[in-house]
């Protein structure tokens, strides 16, 4: 994953007009109130994320207002620091498409020299790391950007520590953007297997600050990028950008770099070496000059010496050719070769890169709504109880155990003595993968749910409780439990036959319920 880097004030080209209010999440972490940036309003994270601490940049004259402040995440002493993530979850329609965008700007804010470095996660996929020293040490903050599919009703973007995170260093975050895209947007690639991240998006021949919203409708960032040994020209016509898939703002056809009659364009971009991956490349091409039956060209293009497109005529409406599984490594020349004969040299607008990153693998849906049920009925659950229950793999909820195969199961939960309150869900019914629930020592209250589905279950402690109620019969009937202990709870009742024939006649039984309790 490669970062972007911008000035902290003054970053976006603000264009003239009316704009309707930009859709989706613009979330300034770490705000005690609303920031406004131009035409976006950022709004403050709580209603996001429940752990970390707040910081203000007071250090840092001339940042962007949603730049300003940050949140930070300290070592949680409940969980493990080395595993714990920290999550933002943020409300989505279930498979509906979502660009992603994290900010970075350090500011000193835990008195150090240089930013820490750590990882950020989508959903149940590691991402990327996020180091932004060398942008920092020039005054610049960091942005990465992702397009992603909503696979339920949430979408979660989680930090975390990794082997590269010095001792007592924090993740930290300054802005978070989760703004829905229309269904046309990067189409050809299949979004429950794959995701997008943005490695470059420029528009050629531009000098000025870098397009964003109202131009762009999804406020994605096109960079200025000019070549001084290609010639530019600009544009004498309009475009209707509603016309191509990817929605690409009217201003980046603006511009665009030529070359004369007769001669190919070789244009190394993007500028830095590519990682060998598999990669999301569009194109976008308008005819500069002004509309007439002779405004058009004809050109073929090639990337690093493969045919890309041949014989694209380009008029003055425009054209977008892209590939959507292209395999690139290193540095990377496009090639436009125009058609014998051609009155004019081609041409080229903008451009999009981005890398096709295989998810991480899928928590079976059934665990993942279980699991955040049990989280909502706890009070004062683990920090990192947020996200993705099981992945990436290394990054489990605290005290949640996973296979991996071929959809993660959660297969053992182990909370012992972390002072978690509440209630048990109902919804643990969904964890019919799991063999081993520890509940001890805690403050839970309420009754024990059903757990008639949980057939692979083969320990059950919940003693030193303030469970109440009766003791389910379905629990005797678990052919799978060996260990079944309620000591010191308040529950009450007859123990059930299904329970107390168990314990006489099944050597591997053993069931413990005093002391404590009203059972009989």
């Amino acid at each position: 994953m490669i970062p972007f880097s911008f000035l902290l004030a003054g970053a976006l080209v603000l264009l003239v007009g009316v704009a309707d209010a930009l859709s989706g999440y613009q979330i300034s972490c770490g705000a005690t109130s609303a920031k406004v940036a131009g035409n976006v309003t950022w709004v403050r994270d709580g209603a996001f994320i429940y752990v970390g601490k707040a910081a203000e940049l007071t250090g840092s004259p001339g940042v962007m207002p949603m730049l300003s402040s940050l949140r930070y995440f300290p070592a949680d002493a409940s969980s493990s620091a080395a595993t714990t993530k920290y999550c933002y979850v943020v409300p989505a329609a279930m498979h509906a498409r979502y660009l992603v965008r994290t900010t970075y700007y350090y500011g000193g804010f835990d008195g150090g020299e240089a930013p820490p470095v750590f990882d950020q996660i989508i959903d149940g996929t590691r991402w990327s790391a996020v180091d932004t020293a060398g942008a920092y040490a020039r005054g610049l903050a960091t942005y990465y950007e992702a397009v992603v599919e909503a696979a339920g009703k949430e979408v979660s973007v989680c930090l975390a520590r990794s082997a590269a995170t010095a001792p007592g260093r924090s993740p930290f975050i300054n802005a978070l953007e989760v703004v829905p895209l229309e269904g046309s947007v990067y189409s050809a690639i299949n979004f429950t297997a794959y995701a997008l991240s943005t490695i470059a998006r420029h528009s050629f021949g531009y000098d000025g600050s870098i397009i964003g919203y109202p131009g762009d409708r999804f406020n994605r960032y096109w960079e200025p990028y000019s070549d001084g040994s290609i010639p530019v020209v600009e544009s004498q016509a309009n475009v209707t950008t509603e016309a191509f898939w990817n929605k690409p703002p009217e201003a980046v056809f603006r511009r665009g770099l030529t070359a004369s009659r007769g001669k190919s364009l070789d244009l190394q971009w993007p500028p830095a070496p590519l990682p060998a991956a598999s990669y999301y490349l569009a194109l976008y091409f308008q005819d500069n000059r002004g509309p007439s039956a002779l405004s058009w060209r004809v050109f073929d293009v090639a990337v690093n010496g493969q045919p890309f497109f041949t014989g694209l005529n380009v008029s003055t409406a425009g054209s977008m050719v892209y590939g959507a599984q292209w395999p690139l490594s290193g540095q990377t020349t496009i090639t436009l070769t125009p058609a014998p004969g051609s009155p004019v040299g081609p041409l080229i607008n903008a451009a999009e890169l981005l890398m096709v990153v295989p998810l991480g693998g899928r928590t079976h849906p059934r665990d993942v709504i279980g699991m955040q049920e049990l989280a909502r009925g706890f009070m004062n659950p683990p920090s990192d109880w947020r996200g993705d229950p099981c992945l990436p793999k290394g990054n489990s909820w605290t005290g949640v155990t996973c296979n991996q195969d071929p959809l993660a199961r959660v297969i053992g939960l182990n909370l012992t003595n972390f002072r978690v309150g509440g209630s048990i869900s109902d919804n643990i019914a969904n964890l019919t993968a799991i063999s081993s629930i520890w509940l001890v020592g805690n403050n839970l209250t309420g009754p024990i749910p059903d757990m008639s589905l949980l057939n692979h279950l083969v320990s059950l402690h919940l003693e030193d409780n303030g469970l109440t109620g009766p003791l389910p019969e379905p629990l005797g009937n678990l052919t799978r439990l060996e260990e079944l202990s309620v000591q010191n709870n308040n529950l009450q009742g007859t123990i059930p036959s299904s329970i107390r024939n168990r314990a006489m006649l099944d050597t591997r039984f053993r069931f413990q319920y005093t002391p404590g309790n009203n059972l009989s």
